[in-house]
């Protein structure tokens, strides 16, 4: 079969990585560990005092555009929609998508691009504080149905939920399209926040649904194995990801487990982005659901074993390999 398209939805930010030796600047600044906290400029300046003198790496970010960029270096067609400011983070991020095989459609606005401080546990938990900046402008009306011609799915990254005209406006466009929707719930918090509206739209509009364990329990209140049934109950296909005990998929009314791939932890961030990617590599591709989970779960396991949201050349190298080595 010819491979599915994909395009993606989501806050266009830079990521600025920083291990911390413990755990008290989160504490300091009222952070729950794992947790993603919208801040303003006042906060982004106490994070740079309190990381002063520690080492900072700049990325290109955002939960959506992670997974678009593991999926073009894969080989799947994609695309990106976010909004991103005249400068130079939005240049970097504009022409590293174009590089690697995104099709960037990225609007611009006078607001600064967004930027994403991730603060790394020594344990390689990550907890992430967002200024949004450009990012936050973006409006249902800037989201066309011209945006979705070519496209078979429509992954959208759950930060975005916070702003519900504009998901409601690009799921109906997308849908009357004829894609299929694709739904991160991103973080658990995030999800307590906005939970009627996502059952809302979860009933409504999602086919996929990927989440972590806590995220699944704030939409929920259930662990995984009976949380990865209720949600399964609502869409075509729902993803729990239980970290090292690996992953749930339920559809058509069966649970599927799937084992975490053997990673040696550096960092977690982009790791869930990096999961859908996997994943949706293989629904793209019409391959069972258990290897849609089985690569997701090698892809996931690359990603964790780099500080920020992205793999070595060499292990998405092996990532190839391996996934050319299913069709001999």
């Amino acid at each position: 079969m010819q491979a599915l398209k994909i395009i993606g939805l989501g806050n266009a930010l830079a990521d600025i990585l920083t291990q911390i030796a413990s755990d008290e600047p989160l504490r300091a600044l009222g952070f729950g560990r794992g947790s993603m906290n919208l801040v303003g400029r006042d906060t982004h300046e106490r994070i740079d005092t309190l990381t002063h003198g520690l080492e900072h790496r700049v990325v290109s970010g955002g939960s959506a555009a992670n997974t678009m960029r593991g999926l073009a270096r894969l080989g799947v067609t994609c695309s990106y929609i976010g909004k991103i400011g005249p400068d130079t983070v939005g240049d970097f991020m504009k022409n590293e998508m174009r590089s690697l095989g995104v099709r960037p459609q990225l609007i611009e606005t006078p607001t600064p691009t967004g930027r994403c401080r991730v603060l790394i546990s020594p344990d390689g938990e990550r907890t992430m504080a967002t200024f949004l900046g450009a990012a936050v402008e973006l409006t249902p009306e800037e989201i066309t149905p011209e945006m979705f011609a070519g496209y078979d799915i429509l992954h959208i990254e759950g930060y975005l939920v916070q702003n519900h005209a504009l998901i409601r406006g690009a799921v109906e466009k997308a849908k009357a399209a004829g894609l299929r929707v694709s739904l991160d719930m991103a973080s658990y918090n995030v999800v307590e926040e906005n939970l009627l509206f996502l059952k809302e739209l979860v009933v409504e509009s999602v086919d996929l649904l990927f989440a972590n364990e806590d995220e699944a329990r704030a939409f929920t209140g259930k662990e995984p194995h009976e949380a990865v049934r209720e949600i399964g109950a609502l869409c075509e296909i729902a993803v729990v990801k239980i970290g090292a005990a690996g992953s749930l998929i339920h559809a058509n009314g069966q649970v599927i487990a799937v084992a975490a791939s053997p990673a040696q932890v550096v960092d977690t961030t982009g790791a869930g982005d990096l999961y859908a990617t996997g994943f949706l590599y293989g629904l793209s591709h019409g391959l069972p659901l258990s290897l849609c989970g089985q690569i997701g779960s090698l892809v996931a396991a690359k990603a964790i074993e780099t500080v920020g949201p992205s793999i070595t050349e060499d292990h998405m190298e092996e990532i190839r390999q391996w996934l050319a080595d299913l069709n001999r």
